[in-house]
């Protein structure tokens, strides 16, 4: 018996495959026999009168469907050695037809109104499933508000993308940096606005409406827009001695993820002072004792199958979040910093000496304003700065004009108990595991993170490409979620007790420099998710953040000493890193594109042949890959040792990729080749050399000595061992001293 075709039929009704399959398809030769989940096709010999079967003659197909993942599959086998009669030609019309018949789909959610009825009884008929458990958690319709929203806010941003939302205005004039009067009131946002080359000093142009905020008394140094990964940062910089406002338009303190890091990337919240050991220790719920990454492998040949990787040090310390962002609220407020909380950003006025920011108060429903230094975004994929910033860009190699080349819908839930004990050890966590190939178009992956007592935390996403057409939906994912639940961990749904949903849109940005993603505007300047620093594999933008907070600190605070707060100065503050650019192919190679369809099982060989190379390695190699600190030598070793045990894989990325992509790339391959050479030069050197100049150099030269802080960031940052300098200055940053590296 041997395998001679394998379809993904993106449809969860396998019924009305199967009667198409009984009623509807017409092979065009033999004898078709109607089987329970498809039909057998035999052809008796013709030359006897006998009607016996001949032995040798390839006489029987067999054609079954079956469901997993809410997805239907399809599989023919032929039961001799030799083809059957017009085989081909059967297994063309067979996939023509279905292929025809159950298209790819891509559900949009309802239009609803909710002053005529519940968020729950206007999804119900659409995602009965999803409202079933959100009804049983706790503060549920207010969650499943938040997705219903979220998502469609995120497909608005990608549907219009040359029309962004107009929410930052510029009353800067002829101060632009190009000569050219700001634009009036009636143009459109980013979709008018004049953008600079990546290499260009000038901040982009945008819109001036009538009027002029004027100054207001009450004025901050900085103004953080989005309470998550926004208040961490704006703790550290409130107990640097800036006068600090946090903007949340949630009630401050809930968070939609759950955070898990390794120890060795939360130590930099430690040398800043934001915590101390003792509170570092009252924030982590569960240490587990090792992660297993292991890709479903079933219908792969076996040289792409792949034991289980184990990464115990990596994602093993699942933080209390609330309990944190709390920790740095009060820390926050204890520096004389101030939390407006149920409070929307509206918009953003960028004048000569200060940002005016427009908010309004939900609770009251009352707009108000407030003035200062600098506004930070860290608002998110949701972002409408983000989007504004990066919604043209004119550089693009694609016909698509988008703030984020990529995202990983996300969905899941903290669950308190209710697993049958043996169901899962909390001593381990899945770092990234999937239970089946491709559905409907998607490689869906799991995350479990075990948390306090039986707590466990589980995501499912995947890697997407951003489509008008098909933008990704959080609402179809969550209907996936609590269907295919007991497929990935044995349960029964009903019994389990439900904490909190987990949600979001994690973005991806595909870098081809330092420079190509606008990430400030004069007096403005993006963070986290906002700046989609995020990690290929399996960071977000809190992992991203964290690791790279020591670094935009010191950058932030020495523009904000000397007042440098343009563009060309803010556009340098970012934790960019040349190995991260090249691995966002693994990201991309993980992505079906719409409206395609490739081998199920493709996505799943290509994860395979990777990690498997990483089960022979030492454990470091695979920790620092995961943890993005990589260097050139290794990812050329590791890549030729793929090709090698696959030689079909290059062709493979360039059927996900597409050439324009491949083009982009080998930019982005030639570019971390060029540091690696100047990393080897200068890094063991220019850093300390760096630090001897700076009480010369930094008062005299404050716009240099910013440029070479960021050189010296980017020569020491993303390594296996990476030097720590910032430690040795954080007491001095703390008395606004000059920083020495």
């Amino acid at each position: 018996m041997q395998e001679i075709l394998y379809l993904e039929i993106p449809t969860p009704d396998t019924t009305a495959v199967c009667n198409w399959l009984h009623t509807d398809f017409e092979p065009g030769t033999g004898e078709k026999v109607l089987t329970p989940q498809g039909f057998r096709l035999r052809v008796f010999d013709t030359t006897t009168n006998t009607g016996t079967i001949s032995e040798n003659f390839p006489n029987e197909l067999s054609v079954f469907v079956w469901a997993v993942q809410r997805t239907t599959y399809l599989k023919a086998f032929r039961w001799a050695d030799k083809p059957f009669p017009k085989e081909q030609k059967i297994l063309k019309r067979l996939t023509t037809g279905i292929r025809s018949r159950f298209p790819h789909e891509y559900p949009e959610p309802p239009t609803i109104n909710l002053s005529e009825q519940s968020i729950f009884e206007a999804l119900a008929p659409y995602y009965p499933l999803t409202v079933k458990y959100f009804q049983k958690m706790p503060n549920g319709e207010y969650d499943l508000k938040r997705v219903y929203w979220w998502e469609q806010r995120w497909r608005e941003g990608v549907r219009n993308p040359q029309e962004p939302r107009q929410v930052v205005f510029s009353h800067l004039g002829k101060a632009m940096g190009n000569g050219q009067e700001a634009r009036g009131k009636g143009q459109g946002a980013m979709g008018s606005a004049q953008f600079p080359s990546p290499s260009s000093p000038h901040p982009p142009q945008l819109p001036t409406p009538e009027g002029t905020p004027s100054p207001h008394s009450s004025s901050y140094d900085l103004i953080y827009i989005g309470g998550a990964l926004g208040v961490i940062h704006a703790a550290v910089m409130a107990r640097l001695g800036y006068r600090v406002l946090l903007v949340e338009r949630m009630s401050f303190g809930r968070m939609n993820r759950e955070w898990n890091i390794s120890r060795d990337e939360i130590q930099s919240l430690i040398n800043l002072g934001l915590l101390t050991t003792t509170e570092v220790e009252s924030i982590i719920v569960r240490e587990y004792k090792d992660g297993f990454n292991k890709f479903f492998d079933a219908n792969n040949p076996s040289k792409l199958k792949a034991p289980i990787l184990h990464t115990p040090t990596v994602l093993n310390v699942a933080l209390d979040s609330e309990k944190w962002l709390h920790m740095c609220g009060q820390k926050l407020q204890a520096a004389g910093g101030d939390i407006w909380d149920e409070t929307e950003f509206i918009r953003a006025d960028v004048i000569k000496s200060q940002v005016v920011v427009t908010v309004k108060d939900l609770t009251s429903q009352t707009e108000k304003q407030v003035s200062g230094r600098l506004l930070v975004d860290a608002m998110g994929t949701a972002s409408p700065i983000a989007w504004q910033l990066n919604g043209n860009r004119p550089w693009r190699l694609l016909k698509e004009h988008r703030a984020f080349d990529s995202v990983c819908p996300t969905v899941g839930a903290v669950i308190e108990r209710g697993f049958e004990p043996g169901v899962w050890d909390s001593q381990h966590g899945d770092v990234l595991y999937s239970h089946g190939d491709i559905s409907r178009g998607r490689q869906l992956i799991w995350e479990l993170f075990p948390g306090a007592d039986e707590e466990l935390t589980i995501y499912l996403f995947h890697y997407h490409q951003v489509h008008p057409k098909n933008p990704g939906s959080l609402l179809e994912m969550y209907e996936d979620f609590f269907t295919i639940l007991p497929e990935y961990r044995r349960c029964d749904v009903d019994k389990l007790v439900w904490k909190k949903p987990t949600f979001g849109y994690i973005p991806g940005h595909f870098s081809v420099g330092s420079r190509d993603r606008t990430i400030a505007f004069d007096r403005l300047i993006a963070i986290g998710d906002a700046a989609s620093l995020q990690s290929p594999l399996v960071f977000t933008g809190f992992g991203s953040l964290v690791r790279n907070l020591e670094r935009l600190t010191t950058l932030l605070d020495t523009a904000l000493k000397h007042d440098l707060l343009s563009f060309q100065h803010l556009n340098q503050i970012r934790a960019f890193q040349n190995n991260i650019a090249v691995t966002w192919m693994f990201s991309k190679g993980m992505m079906v594109p719409t409206g395609k369809f490739i081998p199920p099982q493709r996505i799943n060989s290509m994860l395979n042949n990777f990690f498997g190379l990483l089960v022979d390695e030492p454990p470091e190699v695979a920790d620092n890959f995961i943890k993005d600190r990589f260097n050139w030598m290794t990812f050329n070793r590791l890549a030729l040792k793929a090709a090698r045990n696959n030689p079909a894989l290059l062709l493979w990325i360039w059927e996900l990729a597409g050439t324009k992509d491949l083009l982009r790339w080998t930019r982005n391959y030639v570019d971390f080749g060029r540091h690696a050479f100047i990393r080897a030069l200068l890094s063991a050197w220019f850093p300390r050399f760096l630090r001897r100049i700076a009480p010369w150099l930094e008062p005299r030269y404050p716009a240099l000595w910013l440029r070479l802080l960021t050189i010296s960031y980017a020569l020491t940052t993303g390594i296996a061992r990476p030097q720590n300098p910032i430690a040795q200055v954080t007491s001095e940053a703390r008395l606004h001293k000059p920083k020495v590296i």
